[in-house]
């Protein structure tokens, strides 16, 4: 596969971001976007020499696509991940995996059954900074972790196609569309399911719109809060606390420092993203990561070890649980 030609479905911010990312990514050419809305469409299309469309149809029947690329609603994206699969195609699709573990489930069988990979995007898992953070885990620089604090909050995201978000048969709340980040990472940097979690949370009609788990690993706990009930003013905050035996790393939105038992404060070089010519990708993060990450795989056909569908999978019911638990101790 000399070069990978990318259909992209659902042309809102996250596909706007997906967009931004083909244009720094060598071999991989974005060739078709697709929106209901086909303003929105066109204009994707139009900035990277693609064509544009409204119909999913016309791009499941596109032999030249080699890789579909999903960032719709939630609540589409097993019968697009599904009907792509069928089609032949490989797919990329937007986190949370789904709504439900039988859609999950659904969408696994569908890989298997084509042979093509499927690749759920938690961009934090390549987040520079999270990146760094397992790697000083793993490396036991700091002797074990004891506890881990995990946090992400913001405004309620009012710019969604037909306020999708605040549905939540559609997004499932912001417990799930955005806590779930932190779900994922705490279970893919531990790599196993916690022994015990509570979760308490805040319940309102767009679903469990704040919520606080605390979650035990062994010696360690990780606590992760968040979510999107922040007042319209106030700044988007995602950040975390790691505290070792001999040490810890602090990440609030600026650089990444480390505190040493001994010694000064340290400041490590963050993960470079390749230049590309033409292309500013110095705000893409994880996004660009986790897209360089699927496309050099699929090249090299090595497995996505990094993160399979069944890992995905288990941070959705993770995530589940965290909102069954929050609604069972609000009563609702």
């Amino acid at each position: 596969m000399t070069e990978t030609r990318v259909g992209l479905v659902g042309c809102g911010f996250m596909g706007r971001m997906h967009s931004e990312v083909y244009s720094a990514l060598d071999g991989v050419t974005l060739v078709r976007a697709v929106d209901k809305d086909s303003a929105k469409a066109e204009e994707i299309a139009k900035a990277h020499g693609a064509e544009g469309g409204t119909s999913f149809e016309d791009l499941l029947a596109d032999a030249s696509v080699d890789v579909i690329d999903i960032c719709l609603p939630t609540d589409l994206h097993a019968d697009c991940t599904i009907r792509a699969l069928e089609a032949g195609k490989h797919v990329v699709c937007e986190k949370p995996m789904a709504l439900t573990l039988e859609e999950s489930d659904a969408m696994i069988a569908a890989a298997e059954t084509s042979g093509k990979r499927l690749m759920i995007a938690h961009c934090i898992r390549f987040w520079p900074e999270y990146v760094e953070l397992e790697r000083i885990v793993k490396s036991g620089e700091l002797g074990g972790l004891l506890s881990l604090n995990l946090t992400r909050y913001g405004a309620f995201p009012a710019w969604s196609s037909d306020n999708w978000l605040a549905d939540e048969a559609r997004a499932g709340g912001g417990a799930l569309d955005m806590h779930v980040h932190d779900s994922d990472y705490a279970l893919y940097l531990m790599g196993r399911e916690p022994d015990k979690m509570v979760s308490h949370g805040t319940v309102e009609a767009r679903g469990v719109s704040q919520i606080f788990t605390t979650m035990v690993f062994g010696p360690t706990v990780v606590h992760a809060e968040g979510g999107w009930n922040l007042p319209g003013s106030a700044p988007f905050k995602m950040a975390f606390r790691a505290i070792f035996e001999r040490g810890a790393v602090l990440f609030d939105g600026g650089p990444l420092t480390v505190y040493p038992e001994s010694g000064d404060p340290q400041v490590p070089e963050m993960t470079k993203m390749a230049a590309a010519a033409g292309g500013n990708i110095s705000d893409l993060g994880g996004y660009y990561h986790e897209l360089r990450y699927f496309y050099d795989r699929l090249k090299a056909d090595e497995p996505l070890d990094k993160i399979t569908p069944e890992s995905s999978q288990a941070s959705l019911a993770l995530a589940l649980a965290e909102i069954a638990q929050v609604k069972e101790n609000v009563g609702a």
